[in-house]
């Protein structure tokens, strides 16, 4: 729990451009509104955001970390100068290109942004691997007379900035609403039975889409309830094995050398051996 939570009255949400996750800050003012432009101090120094919450009383609130403040609401010169510094940063971002080519780094650029009161540049970039940029930082500093931090981020990260569209027609999900990355794995897939083809079931990052995680525990309930890959079944008389399963439409499919059929869960578990073979997906990974 923060250990000046209680130096404030108030606690009100805000966000910044860019970023839809919410932060917490500490105020003893009560006169503030939804979309309403402030000046808070950040970790990265003054910066300009969003009110995006209702004003709460901090009394009893848990707070985990320091409790920044809101300094201020934004004056018309507040949002002036951060409009200026949106601009001057896209001429920072090239300078900073230009050093990175001269110096042969290996860096791919994302962006720049200057703090409101331009007592530092945060410079965002994606690389394979740790870049020794203190000669960069050194000329960066000389050319743009500010404070350098150049801060290296992972692909789902860049795409979370990056935005775009998805497989399914939709804003990704990164940049539309999700404020933390969970683990993904290729298991969540299988729970699914879905066609394991890794590029099918990457996202823009490179990663495995994180909304396989959205369905994945009730996938694994109703996986509970379904007969077994492979296992052997008698129906009309002959043998026929489980190779498919439909677990919304609660159908399996089953076949022989001759036929193809495709029954309910009910009727399946109806001839179902007792013998059943463990349930194993029956697709492989794509090379």
């Amino acid at each position: 729990m923060s250990e000046n939570a209680n130096a404030f009255q108030y606690l009100v949400s805000v966000k910044f451009a860019g970023n839809n996750k919410p932060y917490t800050f500490g105020t003893n003012s009560k006169d503030f509104t939804i979309d309403q432009a402030l000046v808070v101090e950040t970790s990265r120094g003054v910066e300009l955001g969003y009110c995006a919450s209702e004003v709460k009383s901090s009394e009893g609130e848990r707070v985990f970390g320091e409790l920044k403040p809101i300094l201020r609401v934004a004056s018309q010169y507040d949002l002036d100068t951060y409009d200026k510094n949106q601009r001057d940063a896209l001429d920072a971002l090239q300078i900073c290109a230009d050093l990175v080519k001269k110096l042969s780094l290996d860096m791919k650029l994302i962006s720049a942004d200057y703090t409101l009161d331009r007592s530092k540049i945060v410079i965002i970039y994606v690389s394979d691997e740790r870049v020794d940029f203190r000669e960069l930082v050194k000329e960066l500093a000389s050319a743009l007379h500010t404070r350098i931090e150049l801060k290296q981020i992972g692909p789902r990260d860049k795409a979370k900035m990056v935005g775009g569209i998805g497989q399914c027609g939709l804003e990704t999900c990164c940049s539309k609403f999700l404020n933390s990355f969970e683990v993904i794995s290729i298991n969540m897939a299988k729970n699914q039975l879905l066609a394991l083809n890794i590029p099918k079931l990457s996202g823009q990052c490179g990663k495995l889409m994180c909304c396989l995680k959205y369905e994945d525990g009730d996938y694994k309930e109703l996986r509970k309830s379904c007969p077994k890959i492979n296992s052997q079944i008698t129906y009309n008389g002959n043998h026929f094995r489980v190779t498919g399963l439909n677990v919304l439409s609660q159908q399996a499919k089953i076949e022989n050398r001759e036929e193809v059929h495709f029954l309910p869960f009910e009727e399946v578990f109806k001839d179902q051996k007792k013998e059943d073979t463990p349930n194993e997906t029956p697709e492989k990974l794509s090379e």
